[in-house]
Order: structure tokens, then sequence, then C-alpha cells
């Protein structure tokens, strides 16, 4: 990738009113039309047709710059979101903090927003900061070269014109492109303070893009990651997943480590961290991101709770330990108990949805109930729905235990793979053997806790 480039550097939008733009002709860069989709073509022509600004903004751009395809296409113009839903009539307008236009051609949704400009009034009612200085709400609308100078890094402050098929860029990202680097425009604690998800933004982009984070916008994250307390839960799951399930969640959590980041988010399991990386936490958390990120490059199927589940588990063990000898309780009670206490502690910090609890909370059971196998038990068992679920993360726990853990795995991929007598065979030699024969019900010392809604 070769283009010119502008010699001014980025500088803060609070002590520079504008941004030096440079203007990339047709001719200057590699981006085709036949490389954007239908849909936001459809978008940018009918705004320009209307008489209006129409430009593909942000990671479409600098996608398609890099060599690659964008997975999201988003436009910014001057028509507002009541003049984007007059113009379309598949138009939704959404979002209260950020008022933004979806138009949507069937699962396929094209974003709009319009230029974002300085809001000066902390208090009024387009524009609202906390006294921490992070916005709460945002809908001054301004002019392009405004709109460039609120975006948050370099390399996502770069306009596609669809008038002239030129790139407006105002910040210098085509050079960070190409040093490959992630700069802030600019003040670095400025803008975290004002959204503390860029310091996570930071990472993400890092870790997806191979580059690496400019020294200034780097230097504050450390010390700035517990704002990210102050972010509501839901919004930190939605994150969690753009970080985690993303193909690069085993670079993210260990860039993410580095600068204390992930110890805001989950801070029962960085409770289990160690200066060599080596306790049993640490090694699932290894385990599952890299199996997470292989399944993504596969193209295979991924569940959310799955990787919390894995995640959490041996947090939740030690919990249940203490658990026992604190209350004198049986090992199923405490798991029990341990469930509740870490599953709520955990939502607290990224608001993991029901649905997924209880998936979270069926994986941990079978691992319980899965060294019970004799009689019918195996066959029941493997006509639970979770089943699969449970038996993959008991082959990962015996990967990092050994021992009985990894005999018991092979036990039951041996039992799946097998024919009908030999199922009855191998559960027949278990019978008699230390731990296959049931034991006497008795009540639990904790009722089963339902998790809470989320709000």
């Amino acid at each position: 990738m070769h283009m010119n480039k502008n010699e001014n550097t980025p500088c803060s939008p609070s002590s520079c009113p504008e941004l030096a733009l440079n203007v990339i002709t047709r001719q200057e860069h590699n981006i085709s039309r036949k490389q954007i989709s239908d849909n936001a073509l459809k978008v940018l022509y009918r705004l320009h047709g209307a008489g209006f600004d129409a430009y593909l903004v942000g990671g479409g751009v600098r996608d398609l710059l890099l060599g690659q395809t964008p997975k999201d296409f988003d436009i910014a113009t001057n028509a507002t979101p009541e003049q984007l839903k007059h113009l379309f009539r598949n138009c939704r307008l959404i979002g209260r903090r950020f008022r933004l236009a979806h138009i949507m051609f069937g699962r396929d949704i094209i974003e709009v927003a319009t230029f974002r400009g300085h809001h000066q009034d902390a208090d009024s009612p387009v524009s609202q900061q906390s006294k921490q200085g992070m916005l709460l709400r945002d809908n001054v609308y301004g002019t392009i070269d405004e709109d460039a100078e609120r975006r948050d890094f370099t390399i996502n402050a770069m306009y596609y014109n669809i008038a002239d098929y030129s790139i407006h860029d105002y910040a210098g990202g085509v050079e960070d492109l190409e040093d490959r680097l992630i700069r802030l425009i600019g003040d670095p604690q400025t803008r975290y303070r004002e959204d503390p998800v860029r310091m996570l933004r930071a990472i993400r982009f890092a870790a997806k893009l191979d580059f690496d984070i400019e020294e200034d916008t780097a230097a504050p994250i450390e010390e700035l990651a517990p704002l990210l307390r102050d972010i509501p839960a839901a919004r930190l799951y939605e994150e969690s997943l753009k970080l985690l399930q993303a193909g690069y969640g085993l670079e993210t959590y260990h860039l993410l480590r580095e600068y204390n980041l992930f110890q805001q988010l989950f801070p029962a399991i960085a409770a289990h961290f160690t200066e060599d990386y080596s306790s049993p936490t640490e090694q699932m958390l290894d385990l599952v991101l890299d199996s997470t990120d292989m399944r993504i490059d596969e193209g295979k199927r991924i569940n959310p709770a799955y990787m919390f589940a894995a995640m959490l588990w041996y947090p939740m063990l030690a919990l249940a330990d203490k658990l026992m000898e604190a209350h004198n309780l049986c090992h199923y009670d405490a798991v029990m108990e341990a469930s509740n206490l870490i599953l709520d502690e955990q939502v607290r910090s990224i608001a993991i949805p029901r649905r997924h609890t209880a998936t979270i909370r069926e994986i941990w059971q079978l691992q319980l109930r899965m060294p019970r196998r004799n009689g019918k038990r195996a066959f029941r068992l493997m006509e639970l729905n979770k089943f699969r679920a449970g038996f993959d993360f008991l082959e990962m726990r015996g990967e990092i235990e050994g021992g009985e853990t990894e005999k018991l795995a092979k036990w039951w991929a041996t039992f799946q793979n097998a024919g009908r007598e030999m199922r009855v065979a191998m559960a027949s030699d278990l019978d008699g053997k230390p731990g296959s024969k049931p034991s006497r019900k008795r009540k639990s010392s904790f009722r089963k806790k339902k998790d809470k809604p989320q709000s």
C-alpha cells in the first residue's frame, strides 16, 4: 500500500479546531467500488443524489486500504436522522447516547451517522458529560471536519467520498496504517475519560490488525483502566464478545492483561493470576481462547456460554473449596453455592445474559455427573442437550489436570464412538468400582438460586 502522505501530525481537538486534511485522489489509492457492498453503494448514491454529503467511513475504509474485506460498511453524512428517515423508507432510528440510522436490507444493515460536532455545554439536551468527563449523550451535529476530530483513532478518521471516489484523510491515518500504529486523535487522557471503552478498542485493533499501540496512546491505559467500572455491564458484555470471540481472542487476552484491563472485566479470574502464567485458571484461558480462535478460523459455530464456563471454572472450584471448609458442606452443595456466587460477581462486571448463565451451570453440573457413568447413567447423560459441550470441556480439563480427569475424558471419547454392545460392556465393567454406586440423596444446605434478570 503506497499513497500520498501529509507531513502534518494530528493534534488535540481542544487545541486544534481543524486537523490537517490530506485528499487522496482515485488514482492514488487502491479502493474500488467493486469491493463495496451493493447496499452500501445504494445508500451512498441516494444520499449524494438528494444533495447530501455521503462518505464511507471508519473501519470499512481502513480494511479496504489494507486489502481486507470489511465486516461492516458504515456511512457518515450531513443529513440529520430525521432527514434520513424521510429519505429511506427502510430506515430505523436507534440509540440515545448516539443517534444512528439503520438502513435495513433484509438481514443486511447499513449504519448511517450524522457528522458530529463539538459539545460546548456539558448538560445540554443533546450532549451530556459526567463529572469524570465521560460522554453520556452525544447528539451535537457538525461538519465533516469536526466529525473527524471526534473519531477515536487516526486509522478510523478516513472518509471515502462517493462524489469523486477520493479519500479524505484528516489525521494521518494513511501514514499510521503504513507504520502499523494505533494512535488516538487528541489528548489520550481526555479521550479515554470521554469513553473508557476506547481503551478496549485500542487493544482490539492492535490484536486484530497486528499493530503496535503508539507510545502516548498506550501510556495512560493501565492507570485509567478502573474507569471501565463506570461502563454499564450490558455494554461491556457486548465488548467482551468483540474482544474474545472475533478470531484473535488469545492475543487480545494477553494484551488486555498487560494493560490491566482484563482485571477490570473479570476480577474473579484475575484473582488467580500468577507471575509465570502457570495456574490452572491461566492454562484454561490459553486453551479455551486458542480453541475459540481456531473454531472461528474454521468457520465453526461458537457459544459464549462455553467460553465463559471454561474461563470461570477454576475460580468457581477454588471458591467451592473455601465454602466446604467454612460451612462443612459436601462437594456438590459447595459447587452449587459457589456457582451462584461466582456468576453473581461476574454479571456485575459483564452482564452475561440469563440464557448463557443457565448453560454455564449445565456444563459445570455435567462435570460432577460424568464420573458416575455405570448402568444406564452414561446413556442418559449422552441424551442431554448440553452433553457435547460438557464432554468437550472435560477434554480440556483433562489436558490441564491429567490423571483421573484425562482417563475419564478418554473413556467418554471411546464410549461415544463405540457400538451398542461395547457401550453396554463398558458401563457394566464399572459396576462395583469405587464411585459407581449411587449415594443416598440428601437435602442441600443451599437452594439452587435462579439468575437475576439482566437489566
